[in-house]
């Protein structure tokens, strides 16, 4: 059985709005090795949401897909991470 995966988001640009793909996904803050705790948010039935630790505004946007966001840059691979 395939998992599957929750995005997770950074905004090491520290842009206001981050739009995304999904309603569920994790917020890390800054990139490693400057992130807070990896806090799972859920919009719910909201279109937006902000993180509590780092107070990124996260805005849904129904024509991104879930590995997408604006900034595009804003989306963190942790396998690419772990790698390098």
């Amino acid at each position: 059985m395939a998992a599957k995966s929750v995005p997770h988001f950074h905004n090491d640009a520290g842009v206001a709005v981050i739009h995304v793909g999904v309603h569920e996904f994790m917020c890390i803050g800054a990139k490693p090795p400057f992130d807070h705790p990896h806090v799972f948010l859920d919009m719910g039935d909201d279109n937006e949401i902000v993180c509590p630790y780092c107070s990124t505004l996260y805005r849904y946007k129904a024509t991104l897909r879930a590995e997408e966001s604006e900034p595009a840059d804003c989306l963190w691979h942790a396998e690419a991470a772990t790698a390098a």
